[in-house]
């Protein structure tokens, strides 16, 4: 983990603040990643007791989320931090945001499993295996950065959202197929289809925690560019 940026102060304890606040992301990161896997095992072996696992799993993210918010808060009223401090804080606040929406996607997958536990499904499982593999991949090295506090892999993790979004789209072709040959398929291609869907959405979230980065670390605002001009920011003066 690189304190460069971090153990800059004269306080010893500010730098203790920011570190404690660091580490309990990652540390809700790593309960997420969790939750993704449990998730997608839990869809796809009718495993029960992993799906009540992801859900009673949600609660401690939750509660992650809320008691780092308020350390954030605190921090700022106490420390009245400045430039990359206060950018810090406030990139913190965002990432956990984005952290516990995926643990939310988690929770649906697992929930969808429990839905579904018993009906046989004509679906064939690797596709959804393979795009959960994109996404997680995604989240994880989105986190590696933070852990990092690195902006150099932002362009190639962003870039993995079209493959995502390529298997997304070829799940959902099959989807509407298998709907229009045989009407009794819909409700259930239906669930699957909201499965695919949370899957889809945590590779978002993934780009999203990389633009909080970047503005963390280069104090731009990156949200809404292009992947080319993503790139042509990340890599200006780095």
């Amino acid at each position: 983990m690189d304190n460069s940026k971090i153990g800059h102060h004269i306080s010893e304890q500010f730098n203790k603040e920011l570190e404690d606040i660091r580490n309990k992301v990652l540390i809700m990161g790593g309960l997420v990643e969790r939750q993704i896997e449990l998730a997608v095992e839990a869809y796809t072996t009718g495993n029960m007791e992993l799906a009540e696992q992801v859900i009673k799993q949600d609660n401690q993210v939750d509660a992650l989320e809320v008691a780092i918010d308020l350390e954030c808060s605190q921090i700022m009223a106490l420390r009245q931090p400045t430039a990359f401090d206060l950018r810090l804080l406030i990139t913190v606040i965002k990432v956990i945001h984005e952290i516990e929406r995926v643990g939310d996607k988690a929770e649906r997958i697992a929930e969808m499993a429990i839905q579904l536990a018993g009906v046989e499904s004509k679906f064939p499982h690797h596709e959804l295996e393979h795009m959960a593999e994109l996404v997680k991949s995604m989240l994880h090295d989105a986190l590696d950065s933070f852990a990092r506090m690195s902006v150099e892999d932002v362009p190639a993790i962003t870039a993995l959202d079209d493959n995502v979004d390529r298997e997304y789209d070829n799940i959902l072709r099959q989807l509407i197929t298998r709907m229009m040959e045989d009407p009794r398929n819909i409700t259930r291609t239906l669930d699957v289809l909201w499965t695919v869907r949370a899957l889809e959405r945590i590779g978002d979230h993934a780009c999203y925690i990389c633009e909080h980065l970047v503005y963390m670390i280069k104090g731009e605002d990156v949200r809404h560019l292009s992947h080319e001009e993503l790139e042509k920011r990340v890599n200006v003066a780095r």
